[in-house]
Formats: C-alpha cells, structure tokens, sequence
C-alpha cells in the first residue's frame, strides 16, 4: 500500500499508534481479499464487498495522515 511513501509510512509507524493500527488492519483486509480471490477463503460477494470497502476507507484515512506528516517534515 502506497509504496512511494515508503519512508513516511515507516516512521509513522513507529510514532503513531493510530497510523500502525490502521496499516497493520489495511494490510489483514489485503489479505483477506486476496485468499478470497484465490479461492483459498470463502466469502460471499457481499462479504467480500464489504472488505474492499473498508480497505478503501483505510487507504484514504492513511494516505490522509501521511501527507499531513509529509507537509509537517518539509514546513
């Protein structure tokens, strides 16, 4: 997940504990999604649904803090 800030995501890890939790279930949801794409988890369509969903609500949350620690470095 947003690969390019590897280095904010990583300090932000370590200073945040909001921020880790956030990734840490963003990257559970990621997983999930894929054993489910791959056959190895059954989930139905809604089930499934829901989790790109909230996937998506995290990586918006993340991105979100990582600008904001982003502009706080460079000011």
């Amino acid at each position: 997940m947003l690969s390019e800030y590897r280095k904010e995501i990583s300090e932000l890890k370590q200073k945040n504990a909001h921020f880790a939790k956030i990734f840490d279930r963003h990257n559970e949801l990621d997983q999930k999604a894929k054993d489910a794409d791959e056959g190895r988890l059954h989930l139905s369509d809604t089930e499934l649904e829901q989790i790109k969903k909230e996937k998506l609500l995290l990586k918006d949350e993340a991105l979100r803090m990582i600008l904001q620690y982003k502009k706080e470095q460079e000011g």
